[in-house]
């Protein structure tokens, strides 16, 4: 699944909100968030479920990603996210009736 070492992702929150950033380990980045020891926002809004993830050769890249990500409106992430499902770009997407 870990083809390069620099990911954008998404996760979704108990209150259906959505965190994006980046990291270099998804499954220890995960845990993290869901130990509470993770970003501020994530922390009072656990448990959180990995539902995007996108590789990258680069850190900058997948920073970049995110950058990009976070400025998009909800429906335009769902859009971003369904884009590359489809274009098979991503690494991990959950099923669309699953964000």
């Amino acid at each position: 699944m870990e083809t390069n070492n620099h990911f954008f992702y998404v996760v979704k929150c108990k209150d259906n909100s959505w965190y994006a950033g980046y990291t270099n380990d998804l499954h220890k980045r995960v845990k993290t968030h869901n130990d509470g020891k993770g970003a501020k926002y994530t922390k009072v809004r656990r448990p959180v479920e990995l539902i995007f993830a996108e590789s990258f050769s680069t850190k900058r890249e997948a920073m970049q990603a995110e950058y990009y990500f976070k400025k998009l409106t909800r429906k335009k992430k769902e859009l971003y996210i369904e884009e590359k499902r489809n274009s098979k770009e991503a690494v991990y997407v959950k099923a669309p009736n699953e964000l």
